[in-house]
């Protein structure tokens, strides 16, 4: 029979099919399998709208079935089959959809509209991907009611015949014949049945008609019972049917139907984890945008979590079938830890089903699932705090970053998720939290930054601020003082730093009082600058100090803590970001009486006690030494 020409530049449009259009080779049997679900649903409809149509759904299935040596693939189903007539529309004509025309067709039938929706086809080319793995494809169909079949054949673009054969049962089975070997492709896999497998449970696990395969497994021959103890076990090789797919997605299912344990399996088998998540979000959404999400907070990082390579994002499913592993257009890069799916009809795709269209549909579904994910983790916050601190040790900083990364724009949402250690409360607690403790005269809210909370107990410039009985939020974080930066004030009150000079109210009686103590000690502050030169940018009498001696501040915008961050984040270009270091000190203190003696009376002691005060300055702030040999020095000469 001669060969009849695909049509709409056959050629050229079928290699653009098969080489352009799909990213990946395997996606051909999603393709398949997703035309033969159609078929059936097309059936099953038929029977539903068709009282003299008998179908009994329970007995609709896709069968694989691999043939190595033969090299052929087949994927069967029994569902509605296609006429000679079809066989030339659909198959004959690129880019028509068979299944986008019925379900056109069936949604002018308002009866219909709720029965349509899980036809999966809609750009009529997934078919044509068989190609990427086969040199010669044949389907043989025979359409319900019709005692004819007919073949369709097809080496590629050169076109395609049908002719009249003989098919005993309703339905159509799809023969590929699987390419050779190249030195870049890999044919041979699409043959073994348990890659076909692991591509069924990949992509078209929820498909709701059973996907079956003879498997070939091996057993343990029951021991005999007159074996004696010399017995060896025997094995032997047997065939078993077996259902590939689930069939219905944990996510469909209504929320009060579905267990604990059952989400925490689902989790720990899908994402390949050992711990239950902390927490499930399980989303049914309903109204302009339709999908559903079942979203998992997981309790610990994985372990590649801060690196470049790891990879945020949703698998996404239309209609139950694999469209995407990690769609990050669904997930913020602050919520980029959450783990799940999202299933939606709504869904924009290309035609190749393997990207999404950016539309609102999907903009709205990825608002909502954000304050889903916020108010889960308020949630936990406030009815579960254990597990909420849990998740704040593994991803905390990841929030904190979160407040900071597009100039702030996304502080107001993640205010409320934000922990610190409390000075008061000896444990960490929220900004909210926080603000409800606050006396009515506390004019700020107070922080101090440093390595560990041990240390920030200790810090000489919080004392003043702690004697008054105000709570200080000790930050320990390397984001931490960037995103106090970024939040700027809570509910109108301002956070201030205990470093800052006018953390509290001053009298005029005290500013006077400073004025001149400054004044006095001007000949001993010269000092302090002219010895320690460049490495300070000032030497002052400290409004901050109540017993301890000396401190290190900074003037400008760069805190000493960015110094640090920069300094371990980009160490060759840290000179560039340097804080203006200034020297505080306590009048009040035995050691500024000593160096003020030492002045006067002995400018080589004086140099000495001026290069202590400011090494005891640094590494009360937590900043190295540059000399720390030369320190250990100092104080061995002034121990004489």
């Amino acid at each position: 029979m001669a060969k009849k020409q695909f049509k709409a530049e056959s050629k050229r449009l079928l290699d653009l099919m098969i080489n352009s259009i799909y990213t990946h080779k395997e996606i051909f049997l999603r393709e398949i399998i997703s035309n033969a679900s159609d078929a059936m649903d097309k059936l099953a409809y038929k029977a539903l709208t068709d009282d003299k149509v008998a179908v009994d759904r329970s007995e609709l299935k896709i069968t694989l079935t691999p043939d190595q040596i033969a090299r052929t693939l087949t994927i069967s189903d029994n569902g509605i089959g296609m006429t000679r007539e079809e066989l030339e529309s659909n198959l004959g004509t690129i880019a028509r959809s068979g299944s986008l025309q019925f379900k056109e067709e069936m949604a002018k039938q308002e009866k219909a509209e709720g029965d349509t929706t899980d036809i999966i086809g809609q750009f009529g080319v997934g078919f044509y991907s068989a190609f990427m793995v086969a040199d010669h494809v044949s389907v043989t169909s025979r359409a319900y009611g019709s005692d004819e079949a007919f073949r369709w054949e097809s080496d590629g673009a050169d076109g395609y015949t049908i002719t009249p054969c003989d098919k005993e049962h309703v339905g159509t089975d799809i023969v590929l014949h699987i390419k050779a070997n190249t030195e870049e492709d890999h044919y041979d896999e699409y043959l073994e049945q348990y890659r076909l497998s692991d591509l069924v449970k990949k992509y078209s696990d929820y498909i709701h008609y059973p996907i079956v395969m003879l498997m070939h497994k091996s057993r343990q021959k029951p021991r005999p019972e007159d074996a004696g103890n010399d017995y060896k076990p025997e094995w032997e090789d047997f065939d078993e049917w077996e259902t590939l797919n689930s069939m219905v997605p944990l996510w469909q299912r209504p929320k009060s139907e579905v267990k604990p344990e059952e989400y925490n399996q689902f989790y720990k088998e899908k994402y390949g984890d050992w711990e239950d998540p902390l927490s499930v979000i399980h989303v049914s959404a309903e109204g302009t945008v339709e999908y559903k999400a079942m979203l998992y907070i997981p309790a610990h990082a994985p372990f590649d979590f801060h690196t470049r390579e790891y990879q945020k994002g949703l698998q996404l499913y239309s209609s139950g079938v694999l469209i995407m592993d990690k769609c990050a257009d669904l997930l913020p890069d602050h919520f980029r830890f959450v783990k799940g799916v999202v299933d939606s009809q709504d869904f924009s795709l290309n035609i190749s089903r393997e990207m999404l269209q950016h539309t609102r549909q999907l903009k709205v579904i990825a608002t909502n699932l954000e304050k889903k994910i916020k108010a889960e983790l308020l949630r936990l916050q406030k009815d579960d705090r254990e597990k909420y601190e849990q998740f704040w040790k593994a991803f905390g900083i990841q929030l904190k970053v979160g407040v900071v990364s597009d100039y702030g724009a996304h502080k107001d949402l993640l205010k409320d998720l934000l922990l610190f250690f409390s000075s008061k409360e000896g444990k960490l607690t929220s900004l909210a939290e926080y603000k409800e403790r606050m006396p009515e005269d506390q004019p700020y809210i107070y922080y101090a930054c440093g390595e560990d909370t041990a240390q920030l107990d200790k810090l000489p410039q919080a004392e003043r601020i702690r004697d008054k009985g105000y709570e200080i939020l000790y930050l320990t974080d390397e984001p931490d003082q960037f995103v106090i930066n970024a939040l700027g004030e809570l509910d109108g009150k301002a956070f201030k730093s205990v470093d800052d000079d006018d953390a509290l109210p001053e009298t005029d009686e005290e500013k006077a009082a400073l004025e001149q103590q400054a004044e006095e000690s001007k000949p001993v502050l010269d000092f302090l600058k002219e010895t320690l030169g460049d490495q300070i940018k000032e030497a002052r009498i400290s409004k901050l100090l109540k017993t301890g001696a000396v401190c290190l501040t900074a003037d400008g915008p760069i805190t000493l803590e960015m110094e640090k961050y920069f300094q371990k984040m980009d160490p060759e270009n840290a000179g560039n970001m340097k804080a203006q270091r200034v020297l505080e000190l306590n009048p009040q203190s035995p050691a500024f009486a000593a160096l003020k003696r030492a002045v006067e009376e002995d400018k080589e002691l004086a140099g000495k006690y001026a290069q202590l005060l400011y090494a005891q300055a640094q590494l009360i702030a937590g900043l190295p030494l540059a000399d720390p040999a030369g320190y250990a020095e100092l104080v061995c000469s002034l121990m004489k």
